[in-house]
């Protein structure tokens, strides 16, 4: 690894301890002003979240900095990496390991995850096709500050610690969008602990329906048409609220019309009132 990476590094490292000490679920920066009626009128366009919801503040870029990798540069990294199963439930990594290596998700959603003293999950992202994890802890030279499993069946590729930091030595500009990226994933971590720490219940699971409604799109799915197949404990996870809570308020949201359940898959009917009932407003800093 050359010097200027080295020094790259030491300052993630220190970017990543406070980073993950902001997993204690500390008060956020920024407080979201409320959405009003009128706002919604003037932006809503059927079920799109194009200017009603800034979806880009809660998704990692890992996947368009791949983009920026040779053919060559491409195949080293990802196609002469062997391709794993891992069946829906199944353990990644957990926290505290020593990492040996980053993963690359070839199909399927991995959940990322913190697990408090009584056991329960907090959900601290979903990583979908096409995206890396497990990197924050190579580059930080630390162990594992979270867990990941797979939440649906999965084919992900191993990629050495080796390979991935030659790569970074190689390609200066993958290391460039690579640490862009790490610094988006600053702001759409404390966008989730935002959420937990000063959103009502209601809030809290509207804004994970529409995250995870983004998360399901790709796979085939129309605009009208996503199916989140989740489970209430899952989603209780990454809303941070208990499970008889989402049950319960499922429930409600299926009652006013804004989606419709079938066992454990779920269809957002009216993304307008989803957004309305996140109350995450515009215009935010």
């Amino acid at each position: 690894m050359t010097s200027a990476n080295k020094l790259i590094f030491i300052s993630f490292r220190l970017a990543s301890t406070r980073l993950y000490m902001l997993y204690g679920l500390y008060p956020s920066y920024r407080a979201y002003q409320p959405i009003t009626s009128a706002a919604l009128n003037s932006y809503i366009c059927n079920m799109s979240l194009s200017g009603i919801f800034p979806i880009d503040k809660w998704e990692f870029t890992t996947q368009s900095v791949l983009n920026t990798l040779s053919e060559e540069d491409y195949n080293f990294l990802i196609s002469r990496q062997g391709a794993q199963k891992y069946q829906k439930g199944e353990i990644i990594f957990k926290e505290g390991i020593v990492p040996s290596g980053i993963y690359f998700i070839h199909q399927g959603k991995i959940k990322k995850y913190k697990v408090d003293r009584n056991g329960r999950e907090q959900i601290i992202y979903v990583a979908n096709k096409g995206e890396l994890i497990g990197y924050h802890a190579i580059l930080a030279e630390e162990r594992c500050p979270d867990s990941a499993a797979a939440l649906e069946d999965c084919l992900i590729s191993f990629i050495p610690k080796e390979d991935f930091l030659t790569i970074l030595d190689r390609s200066p500009l993958f290391m460039r969008r690579l640490l862009k990226s790490l610094s988006h994933e600053f702001s759409v971590l404390a966008n989730s602990i935002s959420v937990i720490s000063q959103r009502t219940a209601s809030e809290r699971l509207a804004i994970s329906l529409i995250i995870l409604r983004e998360k399901f799109k790709g796979d085939g799915s129309g605009e009208k048409d996503v199916i989140l197949n989740i489970s209430r404990m899952d989603l209780a996870g990454m809303a941070g609220i208990a499970q008889e809570n989402v049950i319960r308020l499922l429930k409600e949201f299926k009652e006013e019309g804004v989606l419709e359940t079938d066992g454990r898959k779920i269809w957002i009917k009216d993304i307008k009132r989803l957004v309305k009932k996140s109350n995450y407003g515009f215009g935010n800093p």
